[in-house]
């Protein structure tokens, strides 16, 4: 039977070589992104053989489709197994076409599957997020030239900023009153967890001043063969195209050697679904709910 354990820094390195297998683009196939955002969903872990599980929910499981390698057929009835042992049905989410086609041959197309936009990850072609050319990026050529207005600079993140980035990204969370969200609340652990274990991590960060002052921080890494992901992007909008700037000049500086930018989901927030699709998406990347 899988056991499952909460997830700890020292799992990075066998983590890491079984998300390497399966190079899947999800935002959710980073170990930064489990240990930091581990308790939005009571997230714990699990290694099967060559397989890598994550399963969140205490109430009703919910599981990652297994990264790594071997026998797909084994692994997934190990987690049905493992479901209908706590009363459920077998359910992941956050499944790709491509997994979702595997599940339903395995288990002979007895699935039902749900879509779930608000789980959709925005794919960028990186090229076009560091030149912003043409005329759909128009408005953001726009914003962006009205940033580079005032006195502002570009610095790559280092330890003596954490303190600093920390303070700016806990008064965002207050001054725009999210106390009361989960989500919120949540991300406010995982940005915690992204400064405290940065260089463990491997992570890139970068952040823009105005007359010295923090305006934009923003933290990614490197997720697969061709895909560089942004976990964390924070701007104070009193600076007309912090944003830009910050998505701009972040991936000129971190992410030229990659095809695409996963900017992740848009969790069914209006607001932030409208920023999404502002930027030019190329594909908004399948991630739907399969029971089996």
């Amino acid at each position: 039977m899988l056991e499952f354990r909460d997830i700890q820094i020292s799992d990075k390195k066998w983590i890491d070589e079984l998300l390497s297998l399966s190079d899947f683009m999800g935002c959710e196939y980073s170990f930064a992104n489990n240990l930091a955002w581990r308790r939005q969903n009571d997230s714990v872990i699990c290694r099967y053989k060559d397989f890598y599980i994550v399963r969140s929910g205490k109430e009703k499981p919910v599981f990652t489709f297994p990264a790594g390698k071997g026998d797909y057929k084994d692994v997934l009835f190990m987690i049905k197994a493992y479901a209908e042992s706590l009363g459920h049905k077998a359910v992941i989410w956050n499944a790709s076409a491509h997994q979702i086609s595997l599940i339903n041959e395995i288990f002979d197309n007895k699935t039902q599957v749900l879509c779930d936009e608000s789980q959709y990850d925005y794919i960028y072609l990186a090229k076009e997020l560091a030149e912003f050319k043409g005329k759909k990026f128009h408005s953001k050529k726009n914003h962006l030239n009205a940033f580079k207005k005032y006195n502002w600079s570009f610095e790559e993140l280092t330890e003596k900023d954490f303190d600093e980035c920390i303070v700016f990204c806990a008064n965002d969370y207050t001054n725009n009153n999210r106390e009361e969200h989960h989500s919120a609340v949540a991300e406010q652990f995982a940005i915690h967890t992204y400064f405290m274990n940065y260089h463990e991590l491997g992570l890139k960060g970068g952040i823009l001043r105005v007359d010295g002052k923090i305006v934009a921080v923003s933290i990614g890494e490197r997720l697969n063969s061709e895909t560089f992901v942004v976990h964390i992007e924070k701007a104070d909008t009193s600076y007309r195209g912090a944003y830009t700037a910050m998505c701009n000049e972040f991936v000129k500086h971190f992410a030229t050697d990659v095809k695409y930018i996963n900017r992740e989901e848009d969790l069914g927030i209006e607001g932030l679904r409208k920023s999404k699709k502002s930027y030019n998406p190329v594909f908004l990347l399948q991630k739907d709910i399969i029971t089996f």
